[in-house]
């Protein structure tokens, strides 16, 4: 199975991508070659005073991911 993240601003498939990625609303982990939707993770990074590019990498990280996609990725994510 291989895995992708998109930056959601909702927990569904139908929901637009969001173009932040470390203050994104969801994280939406899909399987590529199904295109099934595996998980929808809310992002606890979203409201970090700090750092919140480099938490949501870690989130992502740990989901095992190959790829993401999204609008912008700030400098320290």
């Amino acid at each position: 199975m291989r895995k992708i993240c998109v930056t959601s601003m909702g927990p569904t498939l139908d929901s637009p991508v969001d173009p932040r990625f470390g203050r994104c609303a969801y994280l939406l982990i899909i399987d590529v070659d199904s295109g099934q939707l595996l998980e929808a993770v809310s992002n606890p990074s979203v409201m970090a005073p700090s750092g919140a590019g480099i938490q949501t990498a870690e989130t992502v990280a740990s989901k095992g991911v190959e790829a993401v996609v999204t609008g912008n990725v700030g400098p320290n994510a």
